[in-house]
């Protein structure tokens, strides 16, 4: 993986981007991946204060040229992938254009007892259109690898 296939490239490859280039990138082309999309940002924009500064051009350059670094065949730091000992937890929408998941899958491939988590009908956005169950998948593996401790969800108080 040398980049971004081109249609990526026209939709997020500038620093402006309108929501619906962001749309077509990290969401799925399908109605009910659309639609998440859409809700994914109503809720990213609901909150007006308290709120992490945007991500800047400058970032979004920087990830762009350490995922073309990374394309570039080397062949002793997929080796070196083998010895992580720690958990892994490797996700990916099935639709992602960004990211193929055939790339998830192969770097998953590569880190012992990695788990892999695919998510149908999404895109780069996955883990805000599938927000509650990446959110319990995480939760599961942090709890399974014992990286956390199980999580007991607050009481709900009656109004």
């Amino acid at each position: 993986m040398h980049g971004w296939a081109p249609d990526v490239i026209g939709a997020v490859g500038t620093p402006q981007t309108t929501p619906e280039e962001y749309l077509s990138v990290f969401f799925a082309a399908s109605p009910a991946s659309q639609q998440a999309g859409k809700e994914a940002l109503g809720r990213m924009y609901a909150r007006v204060e308290d709120r992490d500064e945007m991500t800047g051009w400058a970032t979004r350059e920087a990830q762009y040229d350490a995922v073309c670094s990374w394309g570039i065949p080397d062949h002793s730091a997929l080796q070196r992938l083998a010895a992580l000992e720690m958990p892994v937890f490797i996700a990916n929408g099935d639709s992602d254009p960004m990211i193929l998941p055939h790339y998830s899958r192969l770097l998953a491939g590569l880190i012992p007892h990695a788990r892999l988590k695919i998510y149908p009908d999404a895109a780069h956005g996955f883990l805000f259109q599938h927000h509650a169950e990446f959110a319990a998948d995480v939760t599961e593996f942090l709890v399974a690898t014992g990286l956390i401790e199980a999580v007991v969800p607050p009481a709900r108080v009656k109004p």
